[in-house]
């Protein structure tokens, strides 16, 4: 092999080794980057590829410069021998989402080269420089093993990328058969707020906080006390409400399809069907279906089911390339910054506050994803024909990007769940105008719900946790109880279910509201008890 091929290897090991952190979301067997992106997959995948084609370019010229300039070997070789085993730390606790403290990792990584420094400045210089040279022969060894994993890797991104190319075409949403002569059905709306707690909302609500809208609905609704959730993780919890079976696994594929959903009931592995869920159960009822949807692939996944679809996720990033944005632009972000695994792997480890420029981008993006889905909503609410609407909304979930004492959104962080918690309650309110102005308020049935509670034991641990938080959860405890709120149609009453009752049956009582069987609050309450088991 010519010397030129042997640097290549080389670079191409150090290359996969640094990187790992950046390709791993796009070759993880469980496919969840693909699964949520929402842009086209060349929009991370591009990126990847020419982020790693720009780091091997770099380190394959300091290789050659090293052999061709004898005096430029030692500083690039010893540059190398002092990052790599630091980056290399880095990514691998990366992988393992298991932080150190900086100091340590520091530490772990450079007591190598300390070690070695510390031989060759005790034997002299003569035996430091034979030690220095069959130290770089040994890891070159090493590098030259590792470029076959990474021509797997450049393989796999390949495969992958290729089985993606369609990701996030426009779907064959399903084709509403023409009304005629037969009256549309009085209207349901499902409204899941991501995020929302029962206890926050109503239960155990901080001092001070008015959610005037929420007090509104509840005075003319069924509130349920005691709502067993499905999971804390929205991929699995969307999925058990829309069939009615508990969840707590999944398997999508690498064309971003929900392919199987695992029953901890029966321990088995159920293919997902769209035409077992909720949306389905509403078509055979004469019903027309639509959906305005954050963070799950809906218009992807659901389209044989859906009359109307509008989903999005812009938020989502593959360490810092977003789904919202081109190809190009998440290069050219990277390019500018330096390569992203470069930076990743000399940045501080996770629990270290972030940048503002980057908590103010994340802001601006959940806002945007939140006034996008907000206008697709609207256009379904003033639909008409639209008579079965869900729509998921990505407030109150952290971080905080509204200032309820402003009455506006807010990038600068500092925001807390309750922050975004009034945000909720401002857009039911807008709801309610919506509907109140076209007169189908009283007429409608309005369920709203939390696909889970306040996860207090995962963002106590963010950088973004703010005292308010820390107090609106009471020294941080979990209360699991996701909020669950039922308006029938012409209800003028409030009335409360306390009986724990399981969020997996919000299918089963879904078609009973699409049956038009549950006509006061009392018949719920009926149907509660009798599916309580």
């Amino acid at each position: 092999m010519t010397s030129s091929g042997y640097r290549a290897l080389v670079a191409l090991g150090i290359t996969s080794l640094i990187s790992l952190v950046l390709t791993k979301p796009l070759l993880a067997p469980d496919h969840d980057a693909i699964y949520h992106l929402s842009g086209p997959a060349s929009s991370v995948f591009l990126p990847v590829f020419l982020d790693f084609f720009l780091a091997w370019t770099i380190v394959f010229g300091l290789l050659a410069i090293a052999q061709r300039a004898t005096r430029l070997s030692i500083p690039i070789w010893t540059a190398i021998f002092l990052t790599l085993p630091y980056m290399l730390l880095q990514n691998f606790l990366s992988l393992k989402e298991k932080p150190l403290p900086q100091w340590m990792v520091l530490f772990l990584a450079l007591a190598p080269c300390l070690t070695i420094a510390g031989i060759a400045a005790f034997f002299g210089r003569p035996r430091a420089l034979n030690l220095f040279h069959w130290l770089q022969h040994f890891t070159t060894s090493v590098f030259c093993f590792a470029s076959l994993f990474g021509v797997l890797v450049l393989a796999k991104l390949l495969g992958n990328g290729w089985s993606a190319r369609h990701l996030n075409d426009s779907p064959h949403l399903h084709q509403p058969a023409p009304m005629a002569t037969k009256q549309a059905p009085p209207r349901v709306i499902w409204i899941l707020l991501d995020e929302l707690s029962f206890a926050q909302t109503y239960g155990h609500r901080f001092s001070g906080l008015q959610l005037p809208a929420f007090d509104s609905l509840a005075a003319e609704s069924t509130v349920f006390t005691n709502v067993a959730p499905v999971g804390t993780l929205t991929q699995m919890v969307v999925p058990s409400l829309l069939t009615g079976i508990p969840v707590d696994g999944r398997r999508v594929s690498l064309e971003g399809q929900l392919d199987a959903l695992h029953n901890p009931a029966t321990r088995t592995w159920q293919p997902f069907h769209p035409n077992q869920t909720v949306f389905q159960d509403a078509l055979d009822r004469g019903y027309s279906t639509g959906v305005a949807g954050w963070y799950n692939p809906y218009c992807r996944i659901l389209p044989q089911v859906l009359d109307h679809c509008f989903w999005i996720d812009d938020s989502f990033s593959v360490g810092t390339l977003l789904s919202g944005q081109s190809g190009l632009q998440n290069f050219l972000e990277a390019f500018w910054q330096t390569p992203y695994m470069v930076r990743h792997a000399l940045s501080p480890t996770a629990g270290t506050p972030p940048s503002s420029d980057a908590v103010q981008l994340h802001a601006l993006l959940h806002i945007d994803d939140y006034e996008k889905l907000r206008s697709a909503g609207d256009a379904l609410l003033s639909d008409s024909s639209c008579t079965f609407l869900f729509l998921h909304m990505p407030v109150p979930h952290p971080e905080g990007i509204y200032d309820r004492n402003r009455h506006a959104f807010a990038t600068a962080g500092g925001f807390s769940y309750l922050d975004n918690l009034a945000l909720a309650d401002r857009y039911i309110a807008h709801v309610r105008q919506v509907l109140e102005q076209r007169g189908e308020w009283n007429s409608s049935t309005l369920i709203v719900i939390g696909d889970h509670s306040w996860r207090t034991f995962m963002w106590s641990s963010n950088a973004n946790w703010t005292r308010e938080d820390e107090l609106a959860s009471r020294g941080r405890y979990f209360d699991d109880r996701p909020a669950y709120i039922v308006k029938l149609p012409n209800q003028q009453n409030s009335a409360t279910i306390d009986t724990r009752f399981a969020a997996t049956n919000t299918r089963a009582m879904l078609d009973a509201l699409l049956d038009h069987s549950l006509r006061a609050s009392g018949d719920l309450q009926t149907w509660v008890a009798a599916h309580n088991h």
